[in-house]
C-alpha cells in the first residue's frame, strides 16, 4: 500500500520552490496570498524570482539544495512547486530522500514535476499530488484550485466529467499513477520509471506534434506500460501541433487508435491538463473509475 503523507491543518507551513524552469516572483503572489487566506504559512524559496539569466530558476546546485532543504525541514508540511517546464530530471538522482521517507510530506505540481511524482511513488511508495501550480491561482479561485485545498486537507475527491465517443465503459478500482506523457516516456528505463500493472494510468500533455504523441504512445505500448492496466484516463492534450503535410487524425483519434484494442475502462477528455481544467489527483492513492454512457466518475477511496 502507498503511504499517505499527513494532511495539512491551519497554521502549517507550505514551502514554495522552483526546481525546474524560471518563474517571476510577481506571478506567484496571488498563489502566496491565497495559501495564506486558506490559513497556511508560506516559506518562499530563493529559486522563485531568482537572479538566473537563463531558462532555469537557478543553477542545478541551487535548485537541488533548496528542494533538499525543504524535503529535510520537518516544519514544512508540503512543498508546492512554482512551475514545471524542464529541470527536475537534471537533479533527481542527487536528491536524498532518506529523511523524507521517515517523515513524508506532500509534493505538489504537474508537468515536469511528473518526474518527482513518479520517482517518489516508484521508489518509496509515497503519495504526492498532481495539481495546479502557482500561476494557476492568477485565474482566480475555481473548482480546480479548490480541489488542491481539499486534497491537502484530507477531503476525498469525487470528480465527474461528460461522456466521450471513444470511452470504453466499465468500473474499476486501483492505485492512480501517471502525469505528463512526454515525461513518463522519458523515464522509461530510469530509476524513476513507473510500474503500471493493475494501476489506473492518467495522461496529459501540451504543445506536442501529432506524430510525436503517436510515437510516445507507441513507446508506452511497446514497453508494456499499457498491457495490464486496471483503467486508463486520457486528460486534455492542448496546443497540439501538426506538420505541413497533415498527420491526418485528431489527437483523440491518434490516442484511440493506439489503445482501442484494450478491454479495460478508458476515459477521454478528463479535466487534467496544462490548462485551467486541472483537478488535483493523488498519485499512488486508490480511486474508483466509473464509466457509464452518460457520466464518468473518478472517486477517491
Amino acid at each position: 500500500m502507498t503511504k499517505i503523507p499527513p494532511y495539512l491543518k491551519k497554521g502549517d507551513i507550505i514551502g514554495l520552490t522552483c526546481p525546474a524552469g524560471y518563474m517571476a516572483k510577481e506571478k506567484a503572489q496571488t498563489c502566496i496570498d491565497t495559501l495564506q487566506q486558506w490559513g497556511f504559512e508560506v516559506m518562499v524559496g530563493k529559486t522563485l524570482g531568482s537572479s538566473s539569466d537563463n531558462y532555469f530558476s537557478g543553477t542545478d546546485e541551487e535548485r537541488l539544495d533548496e528542494l533538499q532543504a525543504m524535503l529535510d525541514d520537518d516544519s514544512i508540511k508540503a512543498i508546492l512547486c512554482g512551475r514545471g517546464g524542464y529541470g527536475v530530471g537534471r537533479i533527481i538522482d542527487q536528491l536524498d530522500f532518506s529523511r523524507f521517507k521517515k517523515k513524508p510530506k506532500w509534493i505538489i505540481g504537474y508537468s515536469d514535476i511528473t518526474v518527482l511524482h513518479a520517482h517518489i511513488y516508484s521508489n518509496y511508495k509515497i503519495a504526492s499530488i498532481h495539481s495546479p501550480m502557482a500561476a494557476a491561482f492568477n485565474d482566480g479561485e475555481n473548482e480546480y484550485i479548490t480541489s488542491l485545498y481539499k486534497a491537502i486537507t484530507g477531503k476525498k475527491a469525487r470528480y465527474k466529467c461528460g461522456p466521450h465517443p471513444f470511452n470504453h465503459p466499465g468500473t474499476v478500482t486501483g492505485e492512480l499513477v501517471g502525469g505528463n506523457l512526454s515525461l513518463l516516456v522519458h523515464l522509461i528505463g530510469t530509476p524513476s520509471d513507473i510500474k503500471t500493472k493493475n494501476k489506473i494510468l492518467f495522461l496529459e500533455d501540451i504543445g506536442e506534434y501529432l506524430y510525436s504523441t503517436d510515437r510516445m504512445l507507441y513507446q508506452l505500448k511497446r514497453s508494456g506500460k499499457l498491457d495490464s492496466l486496471a483503467g486508463l484516463v486520457i486528460g486534455r492534450f492542448t496546443d497540439v501541433k501538426d506538420t505541413e503535410r497533415p498527420f491526418g487524425k485528431s489527437v483523440e483519434e491518434v490516442i484511440h487508435d493506439v489503445v482501442k484494442e484494450y478491454e479495460y475502462p478508458t476515459c477521454f477528455n478528463f479535466p487534467v491538463s496544462h490548462d485551467k481544467e486541472n483537478y488535483a489527483l493523488k498519485v499512488g492513492a486508490i480511486y474508483q473509475l466509473k464509466l457509464g454512457k452518460k457520466m464518468v466518475q473518478l472517486i477517491e477511496q
